[in-house]
């Protein structure tokens, strides 16, 4: 697999990844590359025009990306949000979807549950879904939506039954299959569904999503009235696991980087890698690199053989980003002022690590939840 990633991946090269990033754009062609070679449709059954390959596979994946200088956020979406319909969804969805997203005549690359008001505390969630006759209709607001400029199809979770009336507050919310181009069509007034675009510091196509009375038909339920809160989390292993492997693979970028650099920049007629405060924390991001990937590989073999792995994927995901960010300060660092000089891909690259720290889930959070659940300390929130 690695090997016929690496002859995929080298084919776009550092001139590639500049440009989309100076241009704020989307790597269409590297996208596409990667769906023709079936890779997007790892995580599919076969039965429905995918690989059937585990998450140990598809983590693999995400790291050769970003391994080789490329930026796996662009399309790692698919991976895990796919997950939600192929173990939720009815036979007819997964018949009706599956196969198309596997060839890539449609993506499936957003999931909208984060609120500006709520952010983490999702059984605060505002959206509501209020059910109509054979159509449910949405309205509320969603924000860091990613690649709605560049998916077909979204998942969409919103509460159905108002908080004041659950036994708990986990229950009540449901998930939703939105055909974004249908949602998005100008009607003879206005759409259902408003997106604008933010602004930020990394190249990550991200929105703020306005539903306005959204007519989303009753079959586009995903599983049962109700139950969303449940599916979202089901799939939360899987994604905070990929993200690790994403970050392992930033990760061997920078100490790679940085090892060649200090082996080939000469100041006072000596290789910097020579000076042991050059080389020292080189060789300690990449003994945390080495250790986090210890942790990726647990997680992966517990997802697969359908065990739990909450523990896991949350650590997996914390040693990860941390041990890659730490990694992107040496290399910066080992670069001194060349690592802010855009041809050499080191700020780039460390913009786009940094976001780990924060995104998908805070490092705090991760460490809240060993706190409760793996300690048994008192909850904190």
């Amino acid at each position: 697999m690695r090997e016929a990633l690496r002859g995929l991946t080298g084919t776009y090269d550092s001139a590639y990844w500049q440009k989309v990033d100076h241009e704020r754009g989307y790597p269409v062609a590297f996208v596409d590359a990667l769906t023709t070679a079936g890779w997007m449709a790892a995580l599919i059954p076969e039965q429905y025009g995918g690989s059937g390959l585990g998450l140990a596979e598809a983590s693999v994946i995400m790291e050769e990306i970003n391994r080789s200088g490329g930026n796996a956020g662009s399309c790692h979406g698919q991976m895990y949000n796919m997950g939600t319909l192929l173990r939720h969804g009815s036979e007819a969805q997964k018949q009706l979807y599956l196969p198309k997203i596997a060839t890539g005549e449609l993506r499936l690359q957003s999931m909208a549950v984060t609120e500006p008001t709520t952010g983490t505390d999702t059984t605060k969630i505002k959206t509501v879904a209020v059910k109509k006759g054979d159509k449910y209709v949405v309205s509320g607001q969603k924000v860091w939506i990613s690649r709605i400029q560049h998916s077909d199809l979204m998942i969409l979770l919103a509460r159905t039954t108002p908080l004041a009336e659950v036994k708990k507050k986990s229950e009540g919310m449901s998930i939703f299959l939105v055909d974004l181009h249908q949602a998005m069509r100008e009607g003879t007034t206005k759409p259902g569904m408003t997106v604008r675009p933010i602004a930020n510091m990394v190249n990550h196509e991200t929105n703020e999503v306005f539903f306005d009375e959204l007519e989303i038909p009753a079959e586009n339920l995903i599983g049962e009235e109700g139950r969303g809160f449940k599916y979202i989390l089901d799939g939360l292993n899987a994604e905070r696991t990929l993200i690790a492997a994403e970050c392992i693979g930033d990760g061997w970028w920078f100490v790679e980087h940085a090892r060649d650099y200090a082996n080939d920049r000469v100041v006072f007629d000596r290789p910097i890698g020579r000076n042991q405060g050059v080389q020292f924390p080189i060789a300690e991001s990449y003994i945390e690199l080495e250790a986090a990937n210890l942790m990726r590989w647990k997680a992966c073999e517990l997802f697969d053989a359908q065990q739990p792995c909450g523990s896991e994927s949350n650590m997996a995901k914390y040693l990860a980003a941390k041990a890659s960010f730490e990694a992107a300060n040496v290399c910066m660092q080992t670069h001194g002022g060349f690592g802010f000089a855009a041809e050499y891909d080191v700020e780039r690259k460390f913009r786009e690590t940094r976001l780990y720290q924060v995104a998908p889930i805070s490092t705090n959070l991760i460490l809240s939840y060993i706190a409760e659940h793996v300690l048994g300390l008192p909850r904190s929130f």
